[in-house]
């Protein structure tokens, strides 16, 4: 807790037990206002040094100032356990506002506990820890269990469990083998692992995650922007509004200290501290709040657009699907069975290193029979050549063996036959007979669906998905998340003209972006608001993006738009409540009807109550 919360916290209790005193003893005269005037120092001392150096420094009108106006102007007229009482309730919202900030801050700087300190090295057989920031691509780094990964990098040795909560905000832990790829800032629960650096710590997970929250302070809100300039011209107002209504209250009645009261009263209402605490408040508290599920925003901003949104636009591969490929079906022909057919697919596939053919090695490697083998034999396959675009010509076991396309079917005289199945198809044949096909495609991810409907729940019109994949694969995967528009075959260019043509459409609210790769880029940063899968999405996505989900899961967008609408909708309560009650006080305090007992309510009480709303914004449910 910082040097002024601790004073506020024995100052308050303090301040009131002598005003309480004060008012109990019975005193007369100028030891009464003597009497009043320890408590009030007490409370307020701070509040009217501040005041004299802000005016000293040029700038004049500012809470403090009204405060210390009002409060001292009660005092010359006597009217002491007001002025007291007015001074010790603004320090309690004072207190209050501290609170809640460090609360906000520190929901946001949990997410500074996934710096490293140190990465385990082995040097002269001896284990010893150095700077993450010394270590470059291709070093390989030991993480004991309990320690957090370091740096992001890809597993060569160990089994473990990861705890991946403070970049995804999951609870439930990971699993990590060999080949995996794991991200800097998780925590090692158990076993030993062996890790190859694959990115430099400038690019590592955790040194982008704390350059976006570092970020975000900077981009307001528009709400924020408003009370920003709002309060620059509105205090004035209120300062010659309330010496206008004394003069001319006082030269039109003759009494003096009435109309003095009045004015008094006017200041202490007026003060704009609910609106200026509470607003920027309530966007820090869904920023964070936003964090603590896996969700960086980059400031306010941002998170106010994203409560708007009316049309939401995705990318294909790595965002709505998983971006790896697998074989989901297999149809042999003739008498050939399936196990011959995967097989021989593999081993004419055993030297590619095209995605489709890694498909292929895997689907073998996971059902192969007892007893074969689980990487081909290098002496089964000899001449192996591919054609680009058209697939794999080689020799297996002596036998000529093609694995492609119909086009390289048709090349060799082979006839083929055309699965339903939408995907990559690749044909086989062996010595001219036909084997049978294996349908490749990317899967959806497993929450892409209910995002989708989440989203649809939420208000938000019209989906739509851009691809760079073929036509039948993306109509595929439209057609099964129920996506109204569908554009394929698109290069990065291609997909930035799409956009535009949406952005030009007629809309009640924002556009979404949702990409992961380079590819994504220009769109997000076009958009106007772009979301980027930040696990494993690319670097210049993640920086051209306003949002980051940190777990590539499409499910979190729903939970964004509802954190961003929520925040929202406080933002909105906390406006109308203030400037409602404010102006029914400032009505009566004209008419007389008001006492500074209400006007203290009118400015710190409302100022707590919105305080503790604005405070909701942290739960990021």
């Amino acid at each position: 807790m910082k040097g002024k919360q601790k004073r506020l916290l024995w100052r308050i209790p303090l301040s009131a037990g002598l005003l309480v005193l004060a008012w109990l003893l019975p005193l007369e005269g100028p030891w009464r206002g003597l009497a009043f005037l320890l408590p009030y120092g007490l409370a307020g001392y701070d509040v009217l040094w501040s005041a004299a150096r802000n005016i000293l420094r040029g700038n004049v009108f500012d809470e403090k100032f009204l405060m210390s106006v009002a409060t001292l102007g009660a005092f010359a007229i006597g009217e002491y356990p007001e002025a007291v009482f007015v001074m010790l309730l603004f320090q309690i919202g004072e207190l209050l506002e501290h609170l809640a900030v460090g609360k906000s801050r520190r929901s946001i700087a949990a997410l500074m506990d996934i710096r490293p300190d140190y990465a385990n090295v082995e040097r002269d057989g001896q284990l010893v820890q150095c700077d993450p920031e010394d270590l470059a691509v291709g070093d390989e780094i030991l993480v004991k269990p309990g320690e957090r990964v370091p740096l992001d990098g890809l597993v060569l040795e160990g089994e473990s469990a990861l705890d991946t909560a403070a970049l995804t905000g999951e609870s439930l832990p990971r699993k990590a083998g060999p080949g995996d790829a794991v991200l800097s800032g998780c925590v090692n629960l158990h076993g030993l692992l062996r890790l190859r650096v694959t990115k430099e710590y400038g690019e590592s997970t955790v040194s982008r995650i704390l350059e976006l929250v570092e970020e975000s302070a900077a981009n307001k809100s528009r709400s924020e922007t408003f009370i920003t300039r709002f309060a620059a011209w509105y205090t004035p107002v209120v300062v010659c509004t309330a010496l206008a209504l004394a003069l001319i209250g006082g030269l039109v009645t003759g009494d003096w200290a009435a109309w003095v009261h009045r004015a008094l009263i006017f200041l202490v209402t007026s003060c704009p501290c609910a609106l200026l605490i509470s607003i920027p408040l309530a966007t820090l508290g869904g920023i964070g709040g936003a964090s603590r599920r896996g969700i960086l925003v980059k400031g306010g901003s941002y998170l106010e657009a994203l409560s708007r949104v009316d049309t939401a636009v995705f990318d294909k591969t790595g965002t709505l699907t998983n971006g790896s490929f697998r074989v989901v079906a297999v149809h042999p022909a003739g008498e050939t069975g399936a196990a011959e057919l995967a097989e021989t697919a593999a081993l004419a596939e055993a030297y590619s290193d095209h995605p489709i053919a890694a498909a292929l090695r895997r689907y073998w490697t996971e059902r192969r029979p007892d007893g074969a083998e689980a990487v081909p034999a290098v002496e089964r396959v000899r001449d192996a050549g591919e054609t680009a675009g058209r697939g794999i010509s080689a020799t297996v076991d002596g036998k000529q063996v093609l694995a492609g396309t119909p086009a390289l079917m048709q090349e060799h005289g082979v006839l083929c036959a055309i699965p339903a199945e939408a995907g990559s198809v690749v044909h086989v044949a062996e010595e001219g007979r036909y084997l049978g096909s294996l349908v490749v495609a990317d899967a959806v991810k497993p929450d892409a669906h209910e995002a989708l409907q989440q989203l649809r729940a939420l208000g938000v019109r019209k989906t739509v998905m851009l691809s760079g994949d073929r036509k039948a694969a993306a109509e595929a995967v439209a057609a099964e998340l129920n996506i109204d528009e569908t554009c394929a075959e698109l290069l990065p260019a291609d997909k930035l003209r799409e956009l535009e043509r949406l952005l030009a459409q007629p809309r009640r609210g924002t556009l979404l972006y949702v990409g992961d790769g380079i590819n994504d880029a220009p769109a997000l940063a076009r958009a106007d608001v772009g979301a980027a899968m930040g696990a494993l999405g690319a670097d210049a996505a993640m920086e051209a993006a306003d949002l980051v989900l940190m777990d590539d899961r499409p499910g979190k967008l729903p939970e964004a738009l509802r954190i961003a609408r929520r925040t929202g909708r406080i933002v909105r309560e906390n406006i109308v409540f203030a400037l409602a009650v404010k102006l029914a006080v400032l009505a009566l305090a004209v008419a007389g009807g008001a006492t500074m007992w209400m006007a203290s309510f009118a400015d710190v009480g409302v100022c707590v109550l919105s305080v503790l709303n604005a405070m909701r914004a942290l739960r990021g449910k």
